[in-house]
């Protein structure tokens, strides 16, 4: 499949449901993270039969053209070139092209668990600065190794366990706690943004309330050694950033038990536009936003006052139906079968 979409305006892509269109916007995504826009495993990005996936993507900023190709095994690492030359680091990608992602599934960074939440708060950490790209990645390989390590001890502290924990725990503080601040120092200039966009969007004059809670008191490196035992016990990391929570609430009604379903939507879309601009505000560029069904699941009203919110910019739109009212599509083309028919 090829897809030229238009340097400025939306771009519309029609299809029906497993035409592909979700893939489409998945390829795109993935180029500038190699993380996949749903969660989805690895194994699921490939299809099914096939050996690889392959990403080819041309990335323009002003005369400046930017070549990315990904090869995807079900297993094994990708193999990443940007301009023909292998990339080291994620940090080159997300330089190269940053999106803002729209989707029905966003319901769920209110409705379900804070792993939903912090995840929302990484992306936008590492889209805005990519410097932290790595800091993000030694987090979650220190978590991976320090949790392995406390499931085999069995509950017993050796002095091998012990000075182990010491070393993971060391480089947990350290890029844990980098990781926090970069969060919480985000939260504060998306919280007006989005408090004005859910305003608008949810056409009241209450607006939301965004706050950081720390899974600990302190300084993470003294939490972990005191939580050493109680770890040990449990056979997991109980305190760290993976640990924290995003707080959303309107009026003080807590955003996840309180408001409706239709509020939560304007919640979610209000959180994506707010960091749309931050990332455009840090970055110095504009990010595509990638629209998957967005509108499906919006009454016209809140439709048309996501259309008036939406930023400027390259905007690519996939859609079952037609288009939301009060929309002007700049070009569209149709997929069946994973293919682009006209």
């Amino acid at each position: 499949m090829e897809l030229r979409p238009l340097a400025g305006g939306l771009t519309v892509v029609t299809g029906e449901n497993g035409s592909g269109k979700t893939s489409l916007l998945e390829a795109i995504a993935y180029a500038g993270s190699l993380r996949s826009m749903r969660d989805s495993p690895r194994e699921s990005l490939v299809r099914i039969g096939a050996e690889r996936a392959v990403v080819r993507l041309e990335a323009a900023d002003g005369a400046r053209r930017t070549l990315l190709e990904i090869e995807l095994a079900p297993r094994g690492r990708d193999r990443v070139l940007r301009n023909r030359q292998r990339v080291g680091r994620v940090q080159e990608l997300v330089e190269t092209l940053r999106t803002t992602v729209f989707s029905p599934d966003d319901l769920e960074i209110v409705k379900g668990g804070p792993e939903r939440r912090r995840a929302l708060l990484d992306d936008v950490v590492v889209a805005a600065r990519p410097g932290l790209a790595s800091t993000r990645q030694v987090v979650e390989r220190v978590l991976r190794q320090r949790n392995t390590l406390l499931k085999s001890a069995g509950g017993r502290l050796s002095a091998e366990v012990a000075a182990t924990l010491d070393v993971w725990d060391a480089q947990l503080a350290g890029a844990g706690t980098q990781l926090t601040e970069a969060r919480e120092a985000l939260l504060e200039e998306m919280g007006p943004a989005a408090s004005a966009a859910f305003s608008q969007l949810a056409g009241t004059e209450a607006g939301l309330e965004l706050s950081y809670r720390r899974s600990y008191e302190g300084d993470l490196g003294s939490a972990l050694a005191t939580g050493r035992t109680s770890d040990l016990r449990r056979e997991a990391t109980t305190v760290g950033p993976h640990r924290d929570e995003l707080l959303i609430s309107s009026a003080g009604l807590d955003a996840r038990t309180r408001l409706s379903q239709g509020r939560q939507r304007c919640v979610t879309l209000a959180l994506r536009l707010a960091a749309h601009e931050v990332v455009a505000r840090y970055a110095g560029t504009t990010p595509v936003l990638l629209l998957d069904d967005a509108f499906s699941e919006l009454d016209e009203r809140t439709a048309r006052a996501l259309l008036e919110e939406l930023p400027p910019g390259q905007a690519i739109l996939t859609t079952a139906g037609g288009l939301p009212p009060g929309a002007k599509a700049s070009g569209v083309v149709h997929l069946e079968g994973g293919r682009i028919v006209r």
